[in-house]
Parts: C-alpha cells; sequence; structure tokens
C-alpha cells in the first residue's frame, strides 16, 4: 500500500522558514515525479513545487526565489524549504507522487500569521 506522510507544518510570523517533509511508503520512490500543492480555505487546489526524474525543478512564480523543493532517494523523502514567508502561503500542503497513477498525501497546515 503507497502512502505519503507530511510533516513540518505549523504557524510561523511573516518573513519566516518552514521546512516540509513528505515520506513516501510501499512504491519506489527513486525515479518519481513528485510535487507540492497547495490549498487555501475557499480556493482549488494550486501547483507549488515539482521535481522530475531528470532533476529538473519548477516553481509556482507565486513561490519562485523563495522556496525550494529537493529529494532524498536514500530515505524516500521529498522536501519543500520555505523561505521568506507571506500571509499568501497560508493553506494546507500536500504532496503528490506521479508513478502509473497519482498518490497524495493527507497535507499539513501552514499558517503564516503575525
Amino acid at each position: 500500500q503507497v502512502q505519503l506522510v507530511e510533516s513540518g507544518g505549523g504557524l510561523v510570523q511573516p518573513g519566516g522558514s518552514l521546512r516540509l517533509s513528505c515520506v513516501v511508503s510501499g512504491s519506489i520512490f527513486r525515479g518519481t515525479t513528485m510535487g507540492w500543492y497547495r490549498q487555501a480555505p475557499g480556493s482549488q487546489r494550486e501547483f507549488v513545487a515539482g521535481i522530475y526524474p531528470n532533476g529538473l525543478k519548477k516553481y509556482a512564480d507565486s513561490v519562485n526565489g523563495r522556496f525550494t523543493i529537493s529529494r532524498d532517494n536514500a530515505k524516500n523523502t521529498l522536501y519543500l524549504q520555505m523561505n521568506s514567508l507571506k500571509p499568501d502561503d497560508t493553506a494546507v500542503y500536500y504532496c503528490k507522487m506521479a508513478v502509473g497513477r497519482e498518490y497524495w498525501g493527507q497535507g499539513t497546515q501552514v499558517t503564516v500569521s503575525a
């Protein structure tokens, strides 16, 4: 059974940083396409960042230069380093794995507020 478990969310002040983690179990991790998405209240889920088997990384314009996606294949873990956080970054953050089909985690709440 494939499972994705996110962690690392929380409450942070504007300008602060957080690092999200997503641990994958039950599936091959190396060589898969992984991504981070987020959903704010009343909004649709949106793409945040993706990392592809060839090493390519892509970011939404709203987070480019502030967020960094990375992976540790030895730990089956995907990361999202988030710096210079803004109130608009407040959302539930989800990781997604695409391997034949899509798998999603349960999400972790990130709240940016003074």
